[in-house]
């Protein structure tokens, strides 16, 4: 293992030219890092390489996200060559390694909030994720409330029926909901709610019994009023509250809502549910005891999902939303005077794996001593992937909180334009040539400054891409937010070796 360097200010980078040498410090790292490239531009050869090795030397721990099949293997390959194979943890099919996200919330609970919050937290953040992806209904504030009703009403009675949570049993209770058939009877396929509706109303029963033996009797003749006994039993039991809740959302609430109001919610929350029972995320994510937690990664270890999207599809998005989510909101909680490792969080094709709650939590990653790095093509898959109404500001004002973005070679129009005002204008001299016809004929020259690109969107196609062809050279730009280079610029051209 390397020893870690607490220290923010350790130099990672040391980027130089005749002029002199401008360091890009951890300091930096934290404040989070975009990279953008288009295919073949070296993006992931170049910089990407670069700073991984960078961020393995000094000791970081870290989370790597896999779209591609052969991210885990690159990884692998890395941490070797780094000195750090021993640290490397891959969850992965056939694999010894789990992470059971049930279990870890389970265990968390952060300034009173209960297993049921952190749950339905988790389960919120990573449906949103997978309707703003689809297009779907992350403006629709009442379908939102709704969804968050359904899955918080689930789990409390998951909790009081069998005194635990369970993926399986919260799948087969959403498909037994009580609902209305033709003519307004019920449908016949309720029996797994009712048997677990059951249970909990025997043990609300049974926790009554008990309260009732602790009173004296002239307080039971007190309780001779139904309104009155009811309103001391739910003051009483907590448990008996929430069965109420339950009871009164699912037969009347959610019951009237109208057929495709409760199939867009059903849809979206069952078919995430489904990838979760299926193997082999059932057995790596919800069946067997953890081996890894995010608190490994503040031990030194980097931990790869290896469920890569290309192969894997929608269900190895969204489980690796889920473990991103979870493992963000871990970090945050840590005591960073107590245990000041620094570690990293990687995405290549990272428009694949955001959601709503990163911008938030790259507000505050360089106070919990994290790197974002995001990798990704180009601007318009992020329009693409973020959704919702002004997802283009949405867009902005994510990017806007990664501090340092590296742009290669590219042929998208949008991400050039990005990239040429965000590096900004200078001021030129222009000189003009006027000419007059009078008595006789004169011409003059005349200077004016004039404000131009300083890089102009088209410069960034003609970056060199590595290669053979190019000695392995990978260029690109590099622009720093709030600091400046020793060229009193912020930005400048970078050459990044693939070799």
């Amino acid at each position: 293992m390397v020893k870690q360097q607490f220290n923010l200010d350790t130099p990672l980078l040391h980027l130089r030219d005749n002029d002199g040498v401008t360091n890009w410090t951890i300091r930096d790292a934290v404040e989070g890092l975009q990279i953008f490239g288009g295919i073949g531009s070296g993006k992931s050869s170049g910089s990407g390489k670069t700073i991984a090795l960078k961020y393995l030397s000094a000791g970081f721990g870290g989370l790597v996200l896999c779209c591609k099949a052969d991210e885990a293997a690159t990884w692998i390959r890395y941490a070797k060559q780094a000195g750090r194979s021993d640290d490397i943890v891959v969850i992965e099919q056939n694999g010894n390694h789990s992470f059971n996200w049930l279990e870890y919330e389970s265990a968390h609970r952060v300034g009173g909030v209960s297993i049921t919050q952190n749950v339905v937290q988790v389960l919120k953040t990573v449906l949103r994720a997978r309707d703003e992806k689809n297009g779907g209904k992350s403006d629709d504030q009442f379908w939102e409330a709704a969804l968050d009703l359904l899955i918080t009403r689930l789990i409390e009675l998951c909790q009081l029926a069998y005194g635990k949570i369970s993926v399986r049993q919260l799948f087969d209770l959403v498909k037994a909901l009580p609902k209305k058939g033709e003519g307004g009877k019920e449908e016949a396929n309720t029996m797994v709610f009712t048997e677990a509706f059951n249970l909990a109303q025997s043990k609300v029963n049974d926790l009554t019994k008990e309260f009732m033996k602790g009173l004296s009797e002239k307080e039971k003749a007190a309780l001779k009023d139904a309104k009155t006994y009811e309103a001391v039993i739910i003051e009483a039991i907590p448990e008996a509250a929430t069965l109420k809740y339950v009871f009164e959302f699912f037969s009347a609430e959610y019951r009237n809502l109208s057929e495709k109001t409760r199939s867009i919610i059903e849809f979206s929350y069952t078919s995430f549910l489904a990838g979760l029972v299926q193997e082999p995320i059932y057995s790596h994510f919800c069946r067997y005891r953890s081996t890894v937690t995010p608190e490994d990664c503040l031990d030194g270890k980097i931990v790869i999902v290896n469920f890569p999207v290309k192969h894997y599809n929608k269900v190895g998005q969204d489980i690796q939303v889920m473990v991103k989510y979870i493992f963000q909101r871990a970090w945050e909680r840590r005591n960073v005077t107590q245990n000041g490792r620094f570690c990293f969080l990687w995405a290549d094709e990272s428009q694949l794996f955001i959601h709503e709650y990163d911008a938030e939590w790259q507000a505050t990653a360089r106070s919990s001593r994290i790197a974002t790095v995001y990798l990704s093509q180009n601007l318009a898959n992020y329009n693409a992937n973020m959704g919702g109404a002004k997802y283009q500001h949405r867009v902005t004002a994510f990017l806007g909180t990664l501090g340092t973005k590296i742009f290669h070679c590219n042929a998208d129009h949008q991400t050039n334009v990005y990239a040429s005002e965000l590096i900004g204008q200078h001021w030129v001299i222009k000189q003009q040539r006027s000419k007059s016809f009078g008595q006789g004929f004169s011409m003059g020259t005349s200077e004016a400054p004039e404000l131009q690109q300083i890089v102009r969107p088209e410069e960034f196609s003609t970056l060199l891409k590595g290669g053979p062809e190019n000695d392995f050279f990978v260029e690109a730009y590099m622009h720093l937010q709030g600091k400046t280079f020793h060229t009193g610029a912020s930005h400048r051209k970078i050459v990044f070796n693939q070799k």
